[in-house]
């Protein structure tokens, strides 16, 4: 009887290290996934068509996350709902663009910028091209829903004698301008480019109107969000060391329209 009891005992003692283990195991992977949010912003960032995330900065997005050893857990979300999570810290981090006014305060951007992103208002064949801002003064303009673009959406807002017409998304955007409900559309160059691309008869066109910077955003109330960030920075680093990713941007003063709002630029 003895020699059974010490065996079951050493049965169980065994037992209770492996669950040990193994808990310990499980937690250090859950500490090693990030939850990325991605959005619609083809070529960019998109979902393809068997639901999985896709797009050049998702791409670039993997290289680093692995790079700085963590699995990506992508999470497919509208641009309001990814502004909502990382203030909540239901996401880790944003693939996106820095100087978000309703994340000021919420969130750490990377130091590296891999890509400027072009926004630009768009215009049918016969409409006047923007010169200046104050041109869509009396005009109706066809913005995204969700999108604050770094702040001007509220300036736009204020303005009385500017109409300002929500999309739903990109392409319904571009729909709109093309049958003429909305004289403008603001929008970025690389999601309304690739909707463009092969269309022969294509008769929108393009004005510059400010350059921003893309970067990784992580949300604060991660408390390891500072360490976050400096393990991409280093990560990144290491992947143009490695000829991998693309060098590193020196931000310097972009292009901005006449007219733009001082405060904004």
């Amino acid at each position: 009887m003895p020699v059974l009891f010490q065996s079951a005992r050493v049965c169980a003692l065994l037992f209770a290290c492996l669950v040990s283990v193994q808990a310990v195991a499980q937690a250090g992977g859950a500490e090693k996934t990030l939850r990325v949010a991605y959005l619609e912003f083809p070529p960019l960032s998109y979902q393809a068509a068997d639901g999985t995330p896709a797009g050049s900065f998702i791409e670039l997005t993997r290289k680093v996350v692995a790079e700085a050893g963590y699995q990506p857990d992508f999470i497919y979300l509208p641009v309001s709902r990814v502004y909502l999570y990382l203030i909540n810290g239901t996401i880790d981090v944003w693939p996106g663009v820095t100087e978000v006014p309703r994340l000021e305060g919420e969130v750490l951007e990377t130091w590296v910028s891999p890509f400027p992103l072009q926004l630009s208002v768009w215009y049918r064949e016969g409409t006047p091209p923007l010169e200046h801002f104050d041109q869509l003064q009396g005009k109706r303009v066809i913005v995204i829903g969700g999108y604050t673009y770094g702040g001007l959406l509220g300036w736009l807002e204020r303005k009385s004698g500017i109409r300002l017409t929500e999309a739903p998304n990109h392409r319904s955007a571009v729909d709109m301008l093309k049958r003429k409900r909305g004289d403008y559309l603001l929008d970025y160059r690389a999601p309304v480019q690739e909707i463009l691309n092969g269309d022969a008869g294509n008769i929108v066109h393009e004005s510059e109107v400010r350059t921003r910077n893309t970067a990784w955003l992580f949300s604060l109330a991660n408390p390891r969000a500072a360490i976050l960030r400096n393990e991409f920075d280093d990560a990144y680093l290491r992947l143009v060391e490695k000829g991998k990713v693309p060098p590193v941007r020196e931000l310097t003063g972009s292009y901005v329209i006449p007219g733009f709002p001082e405060y904004l630029r």
